[in-house]
């Protein structure tokens, strides 16, 4: 288990509600996603009753480092919601359907002159109102038969008005269940008006529905019609299955964020809903902590309006995605600017909405009651994080006399006997890794193992690169950049002490720059024990956060340099030898290292099965056999 993630505490703050669990592992990655129509119960099982859990099981409850959860409103929105995340996500623990069958939905063809009420699975961009999706195809077929049997609503495929008056009418127009449309029996606008009363129910005005066939049900009863009674009873469960408020899916097929807002104080948080393609595919959510200026507003609607602007500007500043919507709780300070300055980060309209009714307005009060709960529940869990990275920072600030401490960046090299050398840049951004901006070199002037001159063409590119690409963000009038070089760290640490120190401070005085460097110095068991700035040598409480901070990034930069390199050692151990044989090109070695799947393999094959592989032939085959066995003779 992760050592920051409290399972005992977290499981007590599982609420007593239907929606969707998350199990992520230490890596982040999602194992296994899951609904629950209670979600304190259904979690609480994966750790304490162990019962006829088969090994499958055992084993992913093993690799579980933290749980997360998403409230909803009913279990059918749980359901539709774990479906979207499976489908997104694909967790190795989850079962995953190999075709592309999903929930069903009722369509309204709408955009016909004479509209038509189908049964589907699929939702397109074809201007139909779509209701669904719902966990029973039975019920819906039931609703929609229902539907054609309440307002004579037409099933037949025939194009009207084209069509009117080419063919007889159908059967259902004999049996009284169709005005004839065809025919041209009924008014277009009246037509409409059946249309319309439909919709109504399927957006859940289905009282009066319910009331007519609860009505029916009883009269048959009385008259001992037992048959009839149960059928009623039976479209009655079918119209309420199919009518209940549905918030995990649109029918407009539209990608946008939804974002609310909980607040107690000087702590918030902000939730954001993913919608993409009309399906809510996920969330996330940021904890704040409001300004006393912004805390001390007249009203809470004053309050929310700023914290919401606040961050909205921060968080879609560096946002790879901007959807064509962006739904909110209330209006933010510059909603209008705001929307402006999107758009043309979006290059095409962004709409800044606050819904007031209808399943838009139902889905931020869902992201609300989420922000609600992650506020109220993650309290301790928000200050625990809190010290583990910002506080951690801010230690390190204060040890090294530094103002403000927000991006700091750490290098190291790798080699073997000079071999390869490799440098490696790793970014941690308000105490977490920003593995985004984590950069690899490859060193191209120094010769052996040279770890100081290899330093110093690291630094001295990565510096040169960030003041190239501001110079040329200026000459195009551009205000930022998606590249990690452009942005300068506020502190630079070093894998080792005095000298690697020095190297860093003569590349950046010969830029003309001025960023702090320090050194993370370790002792003789290889354990960090300080931090070396200024010629001095700092000792830190090996038990605060500020140090375990240290120790993370000393060990990142370590752990990537030294994947990089390993991962060019072996590809130039691999094809340097292949290379080397006359008449095995790139073709034909990568036909050999996929048909034998290492080069121990190659080397002990014999010539009748080297023959065998692909794009080889005998002659081929003949001289890698006698590239690995010289002495062989025929």
């Amino acid at each position: 288990m992760n050592p920051d993630f409290d399972l005992q505490e977290e499981l007590k703050k599982l609420p007593q509600k239907p929606g969707v669990y998350i199990m992520r592992g230490k890596k982040d990655e999602i194992l296994y996603v899951g609904k629950a129509v209670n979600l304190n119960r259904r979690v609480h099982q994966y750790f304490v009753n162990r019962l006829g859990r088969g090994p499958k099981i055992e084993h992913m409850v093993s690799r579980i480092a933290y749980f997360e959860y998403i409230v909803t409103d009913s279990e059918l929105e749980a359901l539709v919601l774990e479906n979207n995340l499976i489908k997104e996500n694909r967790p190795k623990y989850n079962t995953l359907l190999k075709d592309d069958k999903t929930y069903p939905y009722i369509k309204v063809t709408i955009r016909e002159e004479y509209p038509r009420i189908l049964f589907t699975r699929k939702m397109k961009k074809d201007g139909a109102r779509y209701f669904g999706p719902f966990k029973s195809s039975f019920a819906v077929r039931e609703t929609i038969e229902l539907l054609r049997k309440l307002y004579h609503v037409r099933d037949c495929s025939r194009s009207l008005p084209r069509d009117i008056a080419l063919e007889r009418p159908c059967l259902n127009y004999q049996i009284g269940q169709c005005d004839a449309p065809c025919q041209g029996k009924i008014p277009k606008e009246e037509y409409r008006k059946k249309i319309d009363q439909a919709i109504d129910l399927l957006e859940g005005n289905y009282r009066s529905v319910v009331k007519e066939l609860e009505q029916r049900m009883k009269d048959a009863s009385e008259a001992m019609d037992y048959e009839t009674a149960g059928k009623m009873r039976d479209l009655m469960q079918s119209v309420i299955s199919v009518t209940q408020k549905q918030k995990m899916e649109s029918g407009d097929g539209e990608d946008r964020d939804v974002l609310a807002l909980a607040t107690d104080g000087t702590d918030a948080v902000v939730q954001v809903f993913y919608v993409r393609g009309g399906k809510l595919i996920g969330r996330d959510h940021s904890f704040l902590r409001i300004g006393e200026e912004d805390a001390s507003m007249p009203s809470e609607e004053s309050v929310s309006a700023r914290v919401l602007s606040t961050f909205v500007r921060q968080f879609y500043a560096s946002s790879a995605f901007l959807p064509k919507e962006i739904l909110l709780e209330c209006r933010i300070e510059d909603q209008e600017l705001i929307g402006e300055w999107l758009s043309a980060r979006r290059k095409n309209r962004v709409y800044l909405k606050v819904p007031v009714r209808g399943t838009q307005s139902r889905l931020v009060k869902m992201a609300k009651e989420n922000a609600q709960i992650a506020l109220k529940m993650d309290r301790e869990r928000i200050r625990l994080e809190e010290g583990r990275t910002i506080g951690a920072m801010q230690e390190i600030a204060s040890l090294l006399g530094l103002g403000h401490l927000t991006r700091v960046e750490a290098y190291d090299i790798s080699n073997t006997s000079g071999v390869e050398s490799v440098g490696s840049m790793v970014v941690f951004e308000k105490g977490q890794p920003k593995r985004s901006d984590y950069r690899k070199f490859k060193i191209r002037s120094v010769e052996g193992p040279n770890d100081y001159a290899s330093l110093k063409e690291v630094i001295g590119r990565r510096m040169r690169h960030g003041m190239e690409e501001i110079k040329e963000l200026e000459e195009r009038n551009l205000e930022c950049a998606d590249t990690s070089f452009s942005v300068f760290p506020d502190l630079i640490m070093m894998d080792g002490g005095r000298g690697q120190v020095n190297v860093a401070e003569e590349v950046l005085r010969e830029l003309g720059m001025d960023i702090p460097v320090c050194g993370m110095v370790k002792d003789d068991y290889h354990r960090t024990r300080g931090l070396y700035y200024h010629n001095v040598e700092l000792p830190i409480d090996t038990r605060s956060e500020g140090f375990k901070l240290i120790t993370r990034v000393q060990d990142e930069a370590h752990r990537f340099a030294i994947e990089y390199h390993r991962s060019l050692r072996g590809k130039a151990q691999t094809h340097s030898l292949l290379d080397e044989i006359e008449g095995i090109g790139p073709a034909r070695r990568k036909a050999l290292l996929r048909s034998f799947g290492s080069l121990e393999a190659i080397r002990d094959a014999d010539e009748e099965h080297l023959k065998k592989a692909p794009s080889m032939n005998a002659a081929s085959a003949r001289k890698v056999y006698e590239f690995f066995h010289p002495t062989s003779t025929k």
